[in-house]
């Protein structure tokens, strides 16, 4: 599955459990929604994803991606100690200047 090598390395930060390899996917005012809260800035989306993983020690596995340039739908299996896992998700990119601008999670 070929993905834009922010997107890749945000997945490979995920699996590997790496919050600054994460957070370096990431332009510096970028904005992440998710579970109805927004997070704004790299502090910010790295306390995000460091609380996530802490409350339900959760994997992702991308499955499918659409879109291309700078809009990229990754459909992804994301399991951990929350209620329904595994659950089907959708990572909605927006890349600008090689960076992650924008993620959607839904």
């Amino acid at each position: 599955m070929h993905m834009p090598e922010s997107v890749q390395a945000y997945f490979d930060a995920e699996r590997r459990n790496d919050p600054d390899a994460l957070v370096a996917a990431f332009a510096a005012g970028a904005v992440v929604r998710d579970e109805g809260a927004v997070h704004e800035g790299l502090p910010a989306i790295r306390r995000w994803w460091v609380a996530a993983k802490e409350k339900t020690h959760h994997v992702t596995a991308p499955i499918e991606i659409s879109g291309g340039g700078d809009t990229v739908s990754v459909c992804a299996l994301v399991s951990g100690v929350f209620p329904n896992s595994p659950a089907t998700l959708d990572f909605a990119f927006t890349i600008a200047q090689g960076k992650i601008v924008a993620l959607e999670i839904g």
